[in-house]
């Protein structure tokens, strides 16, 4: 870091999975309306699952589903949507650009990983199935011990097992909890408007937002060491 107190440049890139380099949204809004079709609701699109998406999630869907969940509903809720995510994950492609992105920024020297809050044993099939294994230093998804808890202490982890400096690490994301922890830990963050989260509520982080992968390693390039 310069004397003049300029932030050291972006050497590397924590990308997320679902909704940012995998595009999914339909496979989502599926799930949520098989919940839906199981409480004998009305199914949403898109929009109306973007205007109500949010942490704790279970609001979220006491928002869709006008009442108050308890305990036994959400295992339920949790059963039906992970049972009808897995069913639609053949029909998940990547997003369009996410070949490029991931290729320019290795062209232009950066190194990336993968950080995903879905399940490691299914994520790491799934990554090598679009051939991407290679591509990233490391994969880390949520393991069998691992319950709930804040995406920063996954983050800090992560990049003290690549013994990364946080200043130096960029993280790429589709939802708030990204920027959140990105900003817990010391890294930058670039928020994409590509998931199921509305734009509103990225920009009110504070972080970058773009509208695809390109345009977030774009914001990145002109920092990356060589």
């Amino acid at each position: 870091m310069s004397g003049s107190g300029e932030l050291p440049p972006t050497r590397h890139i924590v990308w997320d999975w679902n909704g940012t380099l995998l595009a999914d949204n339909e496979a989502v809004v599926a799930s949520v309306n098989a919940v839906c079709a199981a409480y004998g609701v009305e199914p949403v699109d898109l929009a109306g699952w973007r205007a109500v998406f949010g942490r704790p999630l279970r609001g979220a869907y006491e928002r869709v589903l006008g009442r108050e969940l308890d305990q036994r509903d959400w295992r339920a809720i949790d059963r039906i949507y992970h049972d009808t995510y897995r069913r639609s994950l053949h029909t998940c492609e990547l997003a369009a650009d996410a070949p490029h992105a991931l290729r320019e920024w290795r062209e232009r020297g950066g190194s990336q990983s993968l950080l995903s809050m879905f399940f490691h044993d299914e994520l790491v099939p799934l990554v090598e199935r679009f051939g991407l294994g290679p591509v990233f230093g490391r994969i880390d998804g949520l393991r069998d011990s691992d319950v709930g808890g804040s995406k920063a202490a996954f983050l800090g982890a992560h990049l003290r097992s690549l013994e990364l400096e946080p200043a130096e690490t960029a993280v790429i994301g589709d939802v708030v909890d990204d920027a959140h922890a990105a900003e817990e830990v010391g890294a930058r963050c670039v928020l994409v408007a590509t998931g199921v989260m509305s734009r509103e509520a990225l920009e009110n982080t504070g972080s970058p937002v773009a509208d695809s992968l390109r345009e977030a390693v774009t914001r990145l390039t002109a920092a990356v060491v060589l």
